[in-house]
């Protein structure tokens, strides 16, 4: 992956302008979070603060996925990249009477990223001489996320603690303008070049049809996006850690930032790990992706029972190990099976469907904890978590079976 970064400007650019957005995007869910809390002292509120930053994703991606499949990518990613500073500015004026306006302004830049997502993920193998870079690029991106989760959140709970939250929002806003201007800066186009009679206008439902008619026809492709959905059945859990940090631990801040952390640390080794592991093997990395889903309930099962706050962090790295290897390779998975000129829209269909289940299982999460409490809710959730993984198994075991006839004929 280093020599990747030496040898390519624009995979480096794309590189840093992610790492210094996703610094700003969780030193904000730490200070959010925790104002959230303290303003109202409720399990679901704060619940609700990560389903403004997934939920508004999928309200979005039928826009989104054509934008980026019609448009210039780059021009895309510097446009809302700006948008999203403004928006990120907008939540220092959340206080004691105004706590709705984090989640609209946080809202506003998550809708905003939906256009970021499918524009970087899309253009990925354009940006790349190779499918063996291809693979090292989405292990590279995929452990970015969550390396940046660790230092971002870790980061973010002892700055907010010693500058304030607003300090924290300004930080985001600085961090979205950086990275427009490094994304401005790179040479290679982030498409192929389209005929000039294809059109540029945006249907956002003749569009997504589409792509979902490539889905239904093409079954691997509707494994890959079924992968993240049924992950996603469990993984509101997430949206409890800052709840577990203060209630189950009595920790303010810097616990939330600590569990948030160890959840990046699992996530940036995941992805490392997995496409190591799998390579270009489609039957593998279909398994894998279930067994790694399998590993997070388990792992957060061990993290709800957990008698002090350092052995929850342990578990909640090695849940996100699993959670890390299923996205990136999913996502890889669908660079590799998607035609460029449905890519975006492929990738926006694939992030639209689990965004949603993670908003819907997100408010479920932190529904069910203010009725049973955190614990509890962190036991129910590692179970429905471990159903969905074993049911995705049994359901892709005869594709998985036919794919490896198929390489072995060739």
């Amino acid at each position: 992956m280093l020599s990747l970064l030496r040898r390519n400007r624009d995979i480096r650019l794309l590189f840093f302008a992610q790492v210094v957005s996703y610094l700003g995007d969780w030193f904000t869910f730490v200070a959010l979070a925790g104002l959230v809390e303290d303003l109202t002292g409720s399990s679901f509120l704060v619940s609700l603060v990560l389903v403004a930053f997934s939920l508004p994703s999928f309200l979005m991606s039928p826009v989104a996925g054509p934008v980026a499949d019609r448009f210039d990518r780059r021009r895309i990613v510097v446009v809302v990249s700006i948008g999203q500073a403004a928006g990120a500015m907008g939540l220092l004026l959340v206080g004691e009477g105004t706590v709705w306006l984090a989640f609209v302004f946080q809202s506003i830049i998550t809708a905003l990223a939906s256009f970021v997502g499918p524009a970087t993920g899309a253009a990925v193998p354009n940006l790349v001489d190779n499918d063996e870079d291809l693979r090292r690029a989405n292990s590279l991106f995929g452990s970015t996320w969550g390396v940046m989760l660790a230092v971002g959140a870790g980061l973010g709970g002892v700055f907010s603690a010693a500058f304030g939250r607003d300090a924290a929002f300004i930080a985001d806003a600085v961090s979205f303008v950086a990275a427009a201007a490094l994304i401005a800066g790179i040479r290679r186009p982030m498409q192929e070049q389209r005929a000039a009679t294809a059109t540029r206008r945006v249907r956002p439902i003749a569009d997504m049809a589409e792509a979902a008619r490539l889905a239904r026809s093409n079954r691997v492709i509707m494994a890959l996006m079924a992968s993240k959905a049924t992950f996603a059945v469990g993984a509101g859990i997430v949206s409890q850690l800052a709840v577990l940090a203060s209630s189950a631990f009595d920790a303010g801040d810097a616990g939330r930032g600590a569990l948030l952390g160890a959840r990046g640390v699992g996530s940036g080794l995941g992805p490392i790990i997995a496409a190591r592991l799998v390579g270009r093997d489609m039957p593998k990395l279909l398994r894998v992706c279930g067994l790694a889903g399998l590993g997070f309930s388990v792992a957060y099962l061990l993290a709800g029972l957990s008698p002090a706050l350092w052995v929850a962090c342990i578990c909640v790295a090695f849940a996100h190990l699993g959670g890390g290897a299923q996205w990136t390779l999913s996502t890889m998975g669908l660079q590799m099976e998607s035609p460029d000129e449905l890519r975006g829209r492929i990738i926006a269909g694939d992030f639209a469907l689990v965004t949603l289940m993670l908003g819907v299982t997100s408010a479920l999460a932190g529904a069910v904890s203010e009725a049973i409490g955190v614990r509890p809710t962190v036991v129910v959730f590692s179970v429905m978590a471990a159903t969905a993984s074993c049911t995705y198994l049994a359901a892709t075991s005869h594709l998985r079976r036919r794919l490896r006839t198929e390489q072995l004929l060739r």
